[in-house]
């Protein structure tokens, strides 16, 4: 017979201790990938709530979590209960944010508490700040000073106000030793000074907008001042002005005085982004990405949590942050997949948005020139509203797109080099430069060939720890993994055959490509834009900036180079491999391609001159290419639309994924064989595997899947819970759970 839990309640004790308190429980999540919240006894005395962000003792250690309930006795011993140590008074999760981390959670599979983790994303943030100083000039020193330190000082001459230490180092040319040194001698002095953070201004640059986009503008921003939910999708050509338009919603609600926060799929975005924007409204928002330091994300957090931040912009992560004032979302490039997180936490920030506009009952607006096909079946149902911009702004027109059929390519040159580049596209390349206009030449691959092999036994590199083929860069001597970051000399015999010299590239990257355009154009000036191509953001910024003055007439990118940008000069796009991506078992292969293929070919023809694209390809009758050609989504989308249900794949059903890794090959493999004779039969439901995964070796670990198919309202996540349940998990192995996968691999 079961017994029912004790609960423990206050004692005598407790209610009625030496300094009067009383006391009652809360549960607590931390920041810690547990499932279920923890118990912890509190006074009275705190003013905790679903919601509070408290310090508490766990183990060794002192954390921080929030509190997801209260109640007045709990199931914990006494002997093992513990207090609340503080509570934090200045932020707290709403009810809205709680019942979101929780939906999230249970629709993910991933615990409570590493969700709850990405909201305390800077634990840093809730310690007590630390006073700032910047330097004045004394008024009443009369000291000897050396020459550099002098400098420092004099600097201040026709200045008001008091200046940190990387403002007089910037300002005078002198190191912080120098200012140190003045400052001992008296001739500066430091006072407190504090950063009042500048908002952007609604109204700083009045914007005109054609009727068109006045018409979306109008609709964006009565969703904003009704602050209902309500997803927007904003469906617009590449030039139409999707991203001014939008500004015009966050100018909305910065006059109403509510918080918007811009998602962008990668932070290489955000240069130009971020020029727009200070242009528009006088001011930069508030960044947050993976490569601020620790110093720049604890200033962000408080911000933002404190609702002094109005606009925020960032990468997947900055939806996870505890906004007191939220009113707006906005996602831009929604269609694009690095918005699906794969590794630790997996979850799709673009669907999570949508979830959390939901639960905060405010507007999202999707943006994109190419939307996914699971935002249009829901614009087509009626869960989506539909805003259009089919036209390009300023009277520019879309680019002419042309078919350069590579089956009858001469491959050799005259001097017997091999040719990627067709001759069509070489004579265009030169037309366009000798006019002083720009040329882009597109390949998605980095590094100079993705193949070496060796010519006498056909050996190939591959990396020891990857099931992957490593990538010559010219540009460096290396041999790479671009999925583990493995790095080697190509040797100089193969280790098969032990002949030397024996290995060739095989293919072309951007790097081979830019030595044939180097052969073709020697005084051309060329440009590779790759993501491996900058140390930094500044050499970024740098580099975008000197296409924007017109000091490159070839730019040779990847796929950072498909979006985002605006370069009047830019008039020829050459597409040097449109098939990439076309093979394979994603189903989602050719929506990936007309996406990549549309938004780089976007790029050109942005100004007074029409654009032209050529696409180089072995199959100029696939329908993907011949939908781009003709300038025909909707035809596109309806072929892919329907080929999914036939298919019975998304967003017609629903899919889930498991993977399971381990160093220890035998173990996994035997895991995943018991698992999957306990997978639960269902009608409806289809659990395919366990099969090896395509990447069958990643970082040292062998990787095996399942897919598991359902009907789209089946609640497959009660599905894999009872399944899981059937077999405890082996410590030497990883399981991942990948709710609505969009990768394969």
């Amino acid at each position: 017979m079961n017994q029912a839990p004790i609960l423990f309640e206050d004692n005598e004790n407790d209610q009625q201790s030496s300094n009067q308190e009383a006391f009652a429980y809360a549960e607590v999540l931390v920041a810690l990938p547990f499932g279920e919240a923890f118990d912890y006894r509190y006074s009275l005395n705190l003013p905790l709530q679903p919601g509070s962000i408290v310090q508490i003792p766990f183990g060794k250690r002192t954390l921080y979590g929030v509190v997801s309930a209260l109640k007045d006795a709990t199931q914990t011993q006494p002997n093992k209960i513990k207090d609340v140590i503080s509570v934090v008074d200045w932020c707290a999760l709403r009810e809205q944010d709680l019942a979101f981390l929780t939906w999230m959670s249970d629709y993910t599979l991933i615990p409570k508490g590493r969700v709850m983790k990405m909201f305390l994303s800077s634990p840093t943030a809730f310690e007590q700040e630390k006073p700032l100083y910047a330097y004045e000039v004394s008024k009443d020193f009369s000291g000897s000073l050396t020459d550099k330190q002098r400098l420092s000082v004099e600097w201040f001459k026709g200045k008001s106000r008091a200046y940190t230490s990387v403002d007089i180092q910037k300002g005078a040319g002198v190191s912080a030793a120098i200012i140190k040194g003045a400052l001992d001698k008296g001739a500066l002095t430091l006072v407190p000074f504090s950063t009042v953070l500048q908002n952007p201004e609604a109204d700083f640059l009045k914007m005109s907008y054609s009727p068109e986009q006045q018409a979306v503008v109008d609709s964006l921003s009565k969703s904003v001042t009704a602050q209902k939910y309500e997803a927007i999708l904003v469906d617009g050509v590449t030039g139409s002005g999707k991203t001014e338009v939008y500004f015009e919603a966050i100018a909305q609600g910065l006059r109403e005085g509510r918080q918007s926060v811009v998602l962008l799929p990668e932070i290489s975005l955000t240069p130009q982004w971020l020029e727009r924007f200070e242009k528009r409204f006088g001011a930069q928002p508030v960044g947050w990405h993976s490569r601020m330091t620790p110093a720049q994300r604890r200033k962000a957090w408080r911000s933002i949590a404190k609702g002094e931040a109005l606009v925020v912009v960032g990468a997947r992560s900055a939806l996870m942050l505890p906004y007191p004032n939220l009113g707006l979302i906005i996602v831009d490039e929604e269609h694009e997949t690095s918005y699906k997180q794969e590794d630790g936490a997996i979850y799709h920030a673009r669907d999570m948005a949508v979830a959390r506009a939901y639960h905060l009952d405010i507007p999202i607006a999707l943006v994109s020139a190419t939307p996914s096909l699971e935002s249009y079946v829901n614009a087509s149902e009626g869960k989506y509203t539909l805003l259009q911009l089919p036209h390009r702004h300023g009277g520019a027109t879309l680019p002419s797109l042309e078919i350069v059929d590579m089956r009858f390519h001469d491959k050799k040159g005259s001097q017997g080099t091999q040719r990627f580049m067709a001759n069509k596209v070489r004579s265009a390349l030169v037309e366009a430069v000798s006019k002083g206009e720009q040329a882009l030449l597109f390949l998605n691959r980095r590094g100079y060939a993705p193949l070496t092999l060796c010519r006498g036994c056909g050996e190939r590199l591959e990396c020891p720890h990857c099931t992957a083929w490593l990538v010559q860069h010219k540009s460096i001597e290396r041999l790479q993994c671009h999925h583990c970051g493995f790095v080697a000399r190509r040797p100089k015999t193969c280790p098969k055959c032990e002949e030397e010299d024996s290995f060739i590239a095989c293919g072309p990257g951007v790097e081979r490509i830019a030595e044939e355009m180097q052969a073709l154009l020697p005084e051309a000036r060329l440009l590779i834009m790759a993501s491996d191509a900058f140390e930094t953001t500044r050499d970024l910024v740098s580099a975008i900036e000197r296409i924007q003055r017109g000091e490159v007439d070839v730019i040779i990118g990847t796929q950072m180079m498909a979006k985002g940008h605006h370069f009047p000069k830019l008039t020829l796009v050459g597409v040097i491999d449109a098939d990439l991506g076309l093979s394979g078992g994603d189903l989602r292969a050719c929506e990936k391609t007309y996406q990549l293929l549309q938004q780089v070919a976007g790029r050109c023809g942005r100004a007074e001159k029409k654009g032209h694209v050529l696409l180089q390809t072995y199959y100029p009758d696939h329908p993907v290419l011949q939908a781009l050609v003709a300038n025909d989504k909707g035809a596109f989308i309806e072929q892919e639309r329907l080929m999914r249900q036939t298919a019975g794949m998304p967003p017609y059903t629903r899919l889930a994924a498991l993977i399971c890794s381990s160093q220890d090959s035998q173990l996994v493999e035997q895991f995943v064989r018991a698992l999957g004779r306990h997978a639960p039969r269902i009608e409806g439901v289809e659990v395919l595997g366990p099969a090896q995964a395509p990447m069958a070796i990643l970082r040292r670990y062998h990787r095996w899947r399942f897919l598991i198919r359902a009907p789209k309202n089946y609640p497959l996540q009660k599905y894999l819970k009872s399944w899981l349940a059937t077999l405890e998990l082996p410590r030497q192995i990883k399981l991942q759970i990948d709710i609505d996968p969009i990768s394969f691999m």
